[in-house]
């Protein structure tokens, strides 16, 4: 079986995230979602727990993907799947990043491989970090979020610090 992983922090997932995963959804034969707390990012807006149900139900429409929270090494994770990583850039210095990883993953693991797939056009001015502000302010989500978790988004978000 052809087995993808597809990682991120998705603090929280966009419409960009989930086109990268959508894409690999249909080159493998599954794909594991990775949702990763990284302690590392500052400002972040969800839980690892809320991310994950997120991601699960950005997903859901997806029969052969599935999210999971994972907190170690992500080569380690996919190492133990016999999965490839893919993983989705956006300019140049995402590619050189990605491509760093990937190196650092085939050195822990030399039979690791790593799939860069090149953001789509519509998508390739959008993060994580944007769709933060716009939710922060209240504006229109539907142009950065997948729509099923929107509602999800605006609950966890006004109900926050209650």
């Amino acid at each position: 079986m052809r087995t993808a992983v597809c990682s991120g922090s998705f603090d929280p997932i966009t419409l960009g995230h989930l086109d990268i995963i959508s894409r690999a959804a249909a080159c493998f034969e599954k794909v594991y979602v990775c949702v990763s707390p990284n302690a590392e990012k500052k400002n972040q807006m969800f839980t690892p727990e809320q991310k994950l149900l997120l991601v699960r139900k950005a997903v859901e429409h997806l029969p052969n993907v599935e999210a999971e929270l994972y907190g170690g090494l992500l080569a380690d994770y996919a190492a133990a799947r016999e999965a490839v990583i893919v993983r989705g850039i956006r300019n140049g210095t995402d590619f050189d990043a990605e491509y760093q990883l990937a190196l650092i993953n085939r050195g822990i693991y030399p039979q690791l491989e790593t799939m860069i797939l090149p953001a789509s056009a519509e998508y390739q001015h959008f993060s994580s970090s944007m769709a933060r502000e716009m939710i922060r302010y209240h504006q229109p989500l539907e142009k950065y979020l997948p729509t099923s978790i929107i509602p999800l988004v605006r609950d966890m978000t006004e109900h926050k610090g209650e």
